[in-house]
């Protein structure tokens, strides 16, 4: 889903090299034919394509069991001496991903309300782990500031569902959804797309965080 990777795996010019593509097998979701750019900027002019499909599959708890076992698979045919050692890993953190996804599962299904609104469009997987809806300021793919259009039926889609909080994802300015917020008496909340490393916390950590966040939101 990366194209970049392509031009990568090419320019090492290694015939030895093993390339993982971790979302294989995976349930890919499609972009949205919005007629905008397939790229979309972060705040330090962070820039990356991403071609026809939404990339964030690490943000599903179990979009990332898939990745993980395709990671696990190609360490193992790197270094085969050490498959226990990788399957043991393998396993634990199956457990605790697994674990996060039945603790979040039952919280969820006991809501009423299942609205998510977010400034970027990127947690498609993770509302698809626990049937909740995603509505965002920007699409996946979109850069730059929404329209006033767009943002006016948000502003009347979050007072129709009655929505509190507005998610404004780590790397992103919250300058719009703070805009957002105002205008239906909604706070602004952080949540991580996990695309960088954060001062130390680890990916069950911090999606962990996301799902606290979102399940308070939506108890509100």
């Amino acid at each position: 889903m990366e194209t970049w990777a392509e031009k990568a795996i090419s320019a090492a010019n290694n015939p030895s090299l093993i390339v993982v593509d971790s979302s294989k097998d995976a349930e890919i979701i499609e972009r949205k034919e919005t007629g905008e750019s397939n790229d979309h900027k972060h705040e330090e002019d962070y820039s990356h394509s991403h071609g026809n499909y939404d990339p964030h599959l690490w943000l599903s708890l179990k979009g990332a069991q898939s990745q993980v076992k395709n990671i696990k698979d190609a360490l193992i045919q790197a270094n085969p001496s050490n498959k226990d050692y990788y399957e043991e890993n393998y396993n634990k953190f199956i457990y605790q991903l697994e674990k996060l996804y039945n603790e979040y599962n039952i919280k969820f299904q006991s809501l009423e309300k299942n609205t998510l609104v977010s400034g970027h469009a990127a947690f498609a997987y993770l509302c698809r782990d626990f049937n909740l809806e995603q509505n965002s300021i920007r699409d996946v793919f979109a850069e730059g500031e929404p329209s006033a259009k767009q943002l006016a039926e948000l502003v009347e889609y979050c007072r129709d569902n009655n929505v509190k909080t507005i998610f404004s994802e780590d790397m992103v300015s919250p300058e719009v959804s703070e805009t957002l917020a105002n205008e239906v008496g909604a706070k602004v909340e952080i949540i991580y797309t996990i695309e960088y490393p954060q001062g130390g916390m680890t990916y069950l950590e911090r999606m962990e965080s996301n799902l606290s966040k979102i399940y308070e939101s939506l108890v509100e």
